[in-house]
Formats: C-alpha cells, sequence, structure tokens
C-alpha cells in the first residue's frame, strides 16, 4: 500500500517541521538520492526544469513541484530560501 502524498506549495515548506533521522536506510538509495539531486540542480539552473520531490515532516509524506536553486552537504535550496533537509527526501523525480 502506498502513503497518502499530500502535495504541498513551495511557500509551505519554511512552515513544516523535520525529524532528525534519515527516511533512506540503504546507502546505495542514499547515492542515488545525491545524484538525482545534482542532476535537477543542473537541469533546474540550465533549463529550468521543475522536479517533483516527495520528502518527509513530521505529520507525513509531502510532494512539491518546484525548481532546485541549489543543494549544500545538508539542504536543498528552493526559492525565496526556502530549505528540505536532504535526508528528509525520498525521491526526485524531473518533470
Amino acid at each position: 500500500m502506498n502513503p497518502i502524498v499530500c502535495l504541498v506549495e513551495k511557500e509551505v515548506v519554511g512552515l513544516l517541521h523535520f525529524p532528525s533521522d534519515d527516511v533512506l536506510f540503504d546507502q546505495s538509495d542514499r547515492l542515488n538520492r545525491d545524484k538525482n539531486l545534482r542532476t535537477a540542480l543542473s537541469l533546474g539552473n540550465l533549463d529550468h526544469e521543475k522536479v517533483k520531490i516527495t520528502f518527509q515532516d513530521i505529520e507525513g509524506t509531502k510532494q512539491v513541484e518546484t525548481t532546485i536553486w541549489g543543494v549544500t552537504d545538508r539542504e536543498v535550496i528552493l526559492k525565496q530560501g526556502r530549505v528540505i533537509p536532504i535526508h528528509r527526501i525520498i525521491h526526485v523525480q524531473v518533470i
């Protein structure tokens, strides 16, 4: 059974609270997530491509459609300085 995914606007992301544990347990899944984030960042900067980011906050699974403006070691930076901790991201998909 798939969890219910709540679609949110990027403006809401700054109001969410994130636990400190990683949502991905497998190291290869984490490496794949990092690779997908770097690819999405490049596509966003070059072609203004949007992505769907599926992540979990303290309330459950959420998804946002946005352009990634930056990626640090710990966070994904969205427009207007909104951030999502990388360790809470389940999946990144280029739209």
